[in-house]
């Protein structure tokens, strides 16, 4: 027993010292070729074999015939050993190649919508875990390279708008301002009147705006109250009630009834979420035709939550055109009722800003006759009574 404890700490102690050069070596060596760094690996096996063998025949454990034979087995292992790493090495070395130029080809034909195609054949698991991750980043990139060439034409059709919505009544304000001031105005108080009109458009205009880059830059400040959805639609109801009779459209939810749903509690910024339904309101009563019906409905969601509803008679939202109602600049087309340009579309754009930031969503949905917005907005946590005084 004595003979074998010594035997193994002599094959451990020229084994260590294999261990330590080879460490060595691959520290030396770290940023070589991975070919490289297996075959060193390979070498410090077979060098910890033979110095431990070398170490235990030194001290007579081993016959010089015993120790000729072991030798030679060692030295043959170390053949096949070698060459096992280098052709290992080379294959890992050839499939990490073949991964980089994939990655290299996507980088250079990402901007002409080029997509990720991994290497074909076999991988080690690292290299097909690397490739399938590499394979959904690019899945990635590619939606939000989509997302900004999207929100980038959102924006130059914005700008357009805007440049047109902002020349047409600069030009008839200068042309009235022109009239006035050469004496040609036959009745001088309609053209006040329609430079106040107009001014007070521009100013409305520049308003969205303003919201719109608030919102964008999340310095939207909100001041949340505890209300009931009753208060809130009353409210936005009776500011939308001149402009519904201006129009010819009927009102649906005048006063409404506070019923369970609409007394449900919420906790808004009272004037942001006023200014919300007055969008919808005044977008749907915009796109209804005369002796139409808007109709404003509220009822509970499961998961806390209560909906608004603003249905109108617009004929309905083309389907490829649903997915864009809330993005901002956008007006629709000639699918829907046609009406006079009335702003640089960007109402349900600050909808869906405000909402959102009171952890809401926006919905829209198409019904006979016309579409639905939803505003879902979460109910307000239910508070601990007062104790007795």
């Amino acid at each position: 027993m004595n003979d074998i404890l010594l035997m193994a700490v002599f094959a451990f102690l020229g084994a260590a010292v294999a261990g330590v050069l080879g460490a060595v070596a691959l520290r030396l060596l770290r940023n070589r070729s991975l070919v490289v760094s297996v075959s060193v690996v390979a070498a410090t096996a077979v060098t910890a074999m033979l110095l431990g063998t070398l170490s235990v025949a030194r001290e007579m454990f081993l016959s010089g015939h015993d120790l000729t034979v072991v030798s030679i087995v060692i030295l043959m292992a170390a053949v096949v050993s070698l060459a096992t790493a280098v052709l290992l090495g080379r294959w890992v070395v050839a499939r990490s190649n073949a991964l980089a130029e994939a990655a290299r080809s996507f980088g250079h034909d990402f901007d002409k919508g080029g997509s990720f195609a991994p290497p074909a054949g076999d991988a080690t698991a690292e290299l097909a875990a690397l490739s399938r991750e590499l394979a959904a980043t690019a899945e990635r990139l590619a939606e939000s390279r989509q997302r900004e060439r999207a929100l980038d034409a959102s924006r130059r059709e914005l700008v357009a708008w805007i440049s047109h919505d902002l020349r047409t009544p600069l030009a008839g304000l200068r042309a009235m301002a022109e009239a006035l001031e050469d004496g040609m105005a036959a009745d001088p108080g309609r053209y006040h009147r329609q430079i106040r009109a107009e001014t007070e458009r521009l100013d409305a205009m520049v308003g969205d705006l303003f919201e719109l880059s608030r919102i964008h830059a999340g310095a939207l400040s909100l001041v949340p109250t505890r209300m009931s959805v009753y208060d809130l639609v009353g409210d936005a109801l009776a500011g939308a009630d001149p402009l519904a009779r201006e129009h010819g459209v009927r009102l649906v939810g005048e006063p409404p009834e506070p019923g369970p749903a609409a007394a449900v509690p919420v906790e808004v910024d009272g004037k942001e979420m006023t200014r919300v339904l007055g969008n919808l309101l005044v977008n749907a009563i915009r796109r209804t035709p005369a002796d139409g019906t808007v109709a404003v409905t509220v009822r509970e969601r499961e998961g806390a939550a209560v909906v608004v509803s603003v249905t109108d008679q617009c004929g309905g939202i083309p389907e490829e055109d649903l997915a864009r109602v809330f993005d901002t600049g956008w007006r629709g087309n000639h699918a829907r009722t046609p009406v006079p340009p009335a702003g640089a579309g960007l109402g349900l754009a600050i909808v869906r800003g405000i909402v959102e930031a009171h952890r809401g969503r926006t919905e829209v949905r198409n019904v006979p006759g016309g579409c639905r917005f939803e505003v879902t907005l979460p109910a307000a946590t239910s508070r601990p009574a007062a104790a007795p005084g």
